[in-house]
């Protein structure tokens, strides 16, 4: 091999990697804080509530702007449920074994979830202000035991960056631990407002919101990375051998003639 053909071929496979780099470049756009995301969460039930309903969230952010869109079925009739994005702890579902034994009778409160899903960032109120002072705006949420909720609002920064971040929490409350159709003293007041029932405030549905996975790509940042860097490994070394052969054929032409 001539120092000439050497140099050549140098210089094609320094171009391989450069390739491949240039599509994580790109990924690392979605870093950006005003992109667009849609999470997803799924609702599950507190069973220690006495709960049996379920639901999904779904939230298209671009900004502060989110549209969101909660369906859940499954709790109690002709009552209204609060619901919120809560924020900036743990980015959870408390566990069952949160809830603690009062007046002889287990369950779960809103204070009991707190470390775990955070506190209220965003009021999910059918109308008006959807600020955490509207947290228990029970004329302005939902009723009734299926509730298909729609509607584009503000999120404060605080709220936006949370569900950037991954540390959004839907939960829907109102729930019938006695079971007797309505809400009732049976637990006591409310650990928020000693005004309001407890079954009015505890916890009935909760889930995190996460972004979902996009076609056969499964797991966190690593697994993406590593299949978006393969992929553009192989565009290089296809790029690499396609120039190769260019090059011989050139010096085969250049020989005969």
């Amino acid at each position: 091999m001539t120092k000439k053909t050497a140099c050549a071929l140098a210089a094609l496979a320094a171009l391989a990697p450069a390739v491949a780099l240039a599509p994580a470049a790109v990924a690392d756009d979605s870093s950006s804080g005003d992109h667009a995301i849609t999470l997803h969460a799924t609702l599950n039930p507190f069973k220690v509530n006495k709960v049996t309903g379920s639901g999904t969230a779904r939230v298209h952010l671009e900004g502060n702007k989110a549209h969101v869109v909660v369906k859940h079925s499954g709790l109690l009739a002709g009552a209204p449920h609060a619901q919120h994005f809560h924020i900036n702890a743990k980015g959870v579902c408390p566990p069952e074994t949160a809830a603690k034994t009062r007046n002889g009778k287990t369950f779960l409160n809103t204070t009991d979830g707190a470390p775990f899903y955070g506190g209220i960032g965003t009021s999910l109120t059918t109308t008006g202000d959807t600020s955490p002072s509207s947290g228990l705006a029970v004329d302005r949420f939902p009723v009734g035991d299926k509730v298909h909720y729609e509607r584009t609002i503000t999120l404060s920064d605080e709220a936006a960056k949370s569900l950037r971040e991954g540390t959004g929490v839907v939960v829907v409350h109102g729930i019938d631990f006695n079971g007797n159709g309505k809400y009732d003293d049976n637990l006591g007041p409310s650990d928020l407002d000693p005004k309001l029932p407890s079954e009015a405030t505890n916890p009935a549905l909760c889930g995190p919101l996460k972004m979902a996975a996009k076609g056969a790509v499964h797991g966190g940042q690593g697994g993406t990375q590593e299949t978006i860097n393969t992929a553009a490994a192989a565009g290089g070394a296809t790029l690499l051998v396609g120039a190769v052969a260019a090059y011989g054929l050139r010096r085969r032409s250049a020989s005969q003639s």
